[in-house]
């Protein structure tokens, strides 16, 4: 059962369209997985449209003694509208309940959440256990990639320059600060040491904004290359 979700500040600014790319793809993964989180993005993408029908200088509408809304004659947003209102429901979109795509990897094909269709294009870079698809997004130094760890895998102990957000989308791992399980999203500052492992393999979605700072053994001898390998 998921235990980690997105924080409602987090979930307000998707539903209105303010995140960026890496964090809105994030966001938008973790609710296809999770039936909680899409119910409260609806909740508040209907409010979003609301309020901006509503309280636009130049909308188009009219409160009448009742409170209800009476709409001007001829408003074309109220066609439009309309339009979209008549649509048969089997057509009308439902952003989060789509069919996932498959990325493969080592022979195995996964089950991952459509949203991520148009970045899984670029070829794998491994590192022992560990193999990387970055993504192909501008964002300054943000980086987002699909990031898989064998079975026994381990990414060695560091803390963060800035902040790191894992989405868990198939398999399991641990660190000091528990166990994940798909769905689970996470965000850790340079708060936190840890070193994630997990037993049977996993694949995560991962966005960073600056290099991982090793804190233990032979890997801290990457830190003077971390601006080239996060």
């Amino acid at each position: 059962m998921i235990k980690h979700h997105p924080h409602a500040e987090l979930l307000q600014a998707h539903a209105q369209g303010e995140l960026p790319l890496s964090m809105s793809m994030a966001v938008a993964a973790h609710c296809a997985l999770c039936q909680e989180c899409q119910n409260q993005i609806a909740k508040l993408t209907e409010q979003a449209a609301k309020l901006a029908f509503v309280s636009s200088s130049d909308d188009p509408v009219q409160h009448n003694a009742s409170n209800e809304i009476d709409v001007v004659d001829n408003d074309p947003w109220q066609q439009m509208l309309s339009n979209i209102m008549a649509l048969p429901e089997s057509t009308m979109s439902e952003p989060y309940i789509e069919s996932s795509v498959t990325v493969s990897h080592r022979n195995i094909r996964y089950q991952i959440p459509r949203v991520f269709r148009q970045h899984i294009a670029l070829p794998w870079q491994q590192i022992g256990k560990v193999s990387r698809m970055r993504f192909d997004i501008d964002e300054k130094n943000t980086r987002a990639s699909l990031l898989y760890i064998e079975a026994l895998g381990e990414i060695p102990q560091h803390t963060h320059k800035g902040f790191e957000l894992t989405l868990l989308l198939s398999g399991e791992f641990s660190d000091s600060t528990g166990n994940y399980v798909v769905g689970d999203f996470i965000i850790l500052d340079g708060n936190t040491q840890h070193s994630p492992t997990t037993q049977t393999g996993c694949l995560c979605y991962t966005v960073l904004d600056a290099p991982l700072y090793f804190t233990k053994g032979i890997s801290k001898l990457l830190n003077p290359i971390g601006e080239l390998i996060y």
